[in-house]
């Protein structure tokens, strides 16, 4: 009977490395309108340029392209298992990022009003951990005045404004949060910012930090969010 042959990594690198950085596949995100994976922090900073593929160069959505990403968990393990000791490294490197950018948590962290923010979309599944496992960032919640703008009257400053959460959460959900904490109406509807642009419902406080705070120069800690009543251009 034939021995089988070992196989070397680098025999694989075409299918786990990205196109973008060259590097193995770190959190491998798929674009499901032409089915390439790329790293998910090279693909979302690329969208912020451009909403065409990469690699193909086909158009993967008109006006917002993050939509059309999806995770591959699958993929990762199987990268993880043919790389040793990558998982590890990775580990220790977000571990590492993060606690350079959380507030020191000795007892004098200068914001005694932060907490965890649960996903309120998973509130009801008790079997999740509410991304307690995940990265944490503090965020300051600020009401955004627009000189007597309708609306201003309902929409309120939050007692407790610091708060901290999942890198994961969308703004999706701190818009549920604030509505919760400010007991808007169901239909009242706000718009989240950062730095003065509108952020998308689905843009997590990971993008938003790595695309919208840090790369525009700001150094300050926590990352700054205001809100307001949605302005009706029509």
């Amino acid at each position: 009977m034939a021995a089988q042959r070992r196989r070397l990594v680098k025999e694989f690198n075409p299918y786990v490395t990205c196109y973008i950085c060259k590097g193995y596949l770190i959190k491998p995100t798929t674009v499901t309108e032409c089915l390439h994976t790329f790293c998910k922090s090279c693909i979302v900073q690329h969208f912020e340029e451009s909403n065409d593929c990469p690699k193909c160069g086909n158009q993967v959505h008109e006006t917002n392209p993050l939509e059309m990403l999806r995770l591959d968990n699958t993929l990762e393990e199987i990268i993880f298992k043919l790389v040793p000791g990558l998982r590890e490294r990775e580990q220790d490197q977000e571990t590492e990022f993060w606690k350079r950018k959380r507030p020191e948590e000795s007892g004098e962290d200068g914001h005694p009003d932060n907490k965890r923010l649960k996903d309120d979309e998973e509130e009801n599944d008790e079997n999740k951990d509410y991304h307690r496992s995940d990265p944490q960032i503090a965020i300051c919640l600020d009401c955004l005045r627009n000189n007597g703008q309708s609306g201003e009257n309902i929409v309120k400053g939050l007692m407790k404004k610091f708060i901290r959460c999942s890198t994961r959460i969308t703004v999706g959900t701190i818009k549920k949060f604030l509505s919760l904490k400010l007991k808007l109406p169901s239909t009242y509807e706000l718009d989240v910012l950062c730095n003065g642009e509108i952020m998308g419902k689905d843009h997590t406080m990971e993008f938003i930090y790595m695309t919208r705070w840090r790369l525009r120069g700001e150094n300050s800690y926590p990352m700054v969010l205001q809100y307001r009543p949605r302005i009706d251009f029509g």
